[in-house]
């Protein structure tokens, strides 16, 4: 149904740092007199970018949530992948938190409580209130399938066949 990754926001500040290194890197490119001061600034520029910006890039890349119709599904991690379910017709709790910053963005973290030791964390993901009433109604949805299957399950004629003549 969704995929989500948290806010675009946490890559102000890096995109800011690439902008201003290029800048610099433009004006400052070869305007030294010395070899190894060009080599310098070009190394520093490319490192500035590789630690400030690609990296919170790919962090923010490798964050995932997938909302289906039967489960969440929550992957995280750069280095070691990590993958966590959650099924909708366990139930559980959930609540939006939001800071100033996050109500100004319409974001929020999405807290879902199944009854597990923590609650897993949907972290600033865009549209808090939508994702909340979403899981809600995909929760409800998912309990209601299950108890009808439980009672057709009750309901249900036992087999009485039985056999004869057989040796």
């Amino acid at each position: 149904m969704a995929r989500l990754r948290p806010h675009a926001r946490a890559l102000f500040w890096p995109s800011l740092i690439l902008i201003a290194t290029c800048g610099a890197l433009g004006y400052y490119g070869g305007q030294f007199t010395e070899v190894w001061e060009n080599v310098l600034l070009y190394a520093s520029a490319a490192a500035i970018v590789l630690l400030l910006f690609l990296l919170p890039l790919a962090f923010w890349l490798s964050k995932r949530y997938t909302i289906t119709t039967r489960r969440i599904i929550l992957r995280h991690g750069f280095f070691v992948r990590v993958r966590q379910e959650l099924l909708h017709s366990r139930g559980y709790d959930i609540t939006v938190r939001r800071s100033w910053l996050q109500s100004a963005f319409r974001s929020g973290d999405v807290r879902i409580n199944s009854g597990l030791e923590q609650p897993v964390v949907l972290a600033d993901v865009p549209k808090a209130d939508l994702v909340q009433s979403a899981l809600h109604d995909l929760m409800e949805h998912s309990q209601n399938i299950v108890s009808m299957r439980r009672q057709q399950d009750e309901s249900a004629v036992p087999d009485q066949t039985a056999v004869w003549g057989s040796r």
